[in-house]
């Protein structure tokens, strides 16, 4: 995978075009710091690579929830608890 700053981006775009085509992705840096990752695609297989990245976001952000959950000891909450917090926040939107 190639590594390339913002400025390389924004001074020699082609360049950044070119590293994409050999390794198929590229990731833009800032301060040296990942800001952005490109990756090849083509108009056959764009909407199936959209919806992988799409999918990958949503499992990342959902393994997430649940390391979350498990350091506050969410992860004990009975039924009758979920319900009793569904319940109070539907309460207090009720109020406002």
């Amino acid at each position: 995978m190639k590594f390339i700053t913002v400025r390389d981006f924004r001074i020699r775009p082609g360049s950044v075009w070119e590293s994409l085509e050999k390794s198929k992705e590229v990731v833009i840096t800032s301060n040296g710091k990942p800001i952005a990752l490109l990756t090849g695609v083509s108009d056959v297989n764009f909407d199936e690579t959209l919806r992988a990245i799409r999918r990958a976001r949503a499992e990342l952000v959902v393994s997430k929830m649940r390391e979350t959950s498990l350091k506050k000891g969410l992860s004990k909450l009975t039924a009758k608890n979920i319900e009793a917090e569904i319940i109070s926040v539907r309460k207090a939107r009720k109020q406002c």
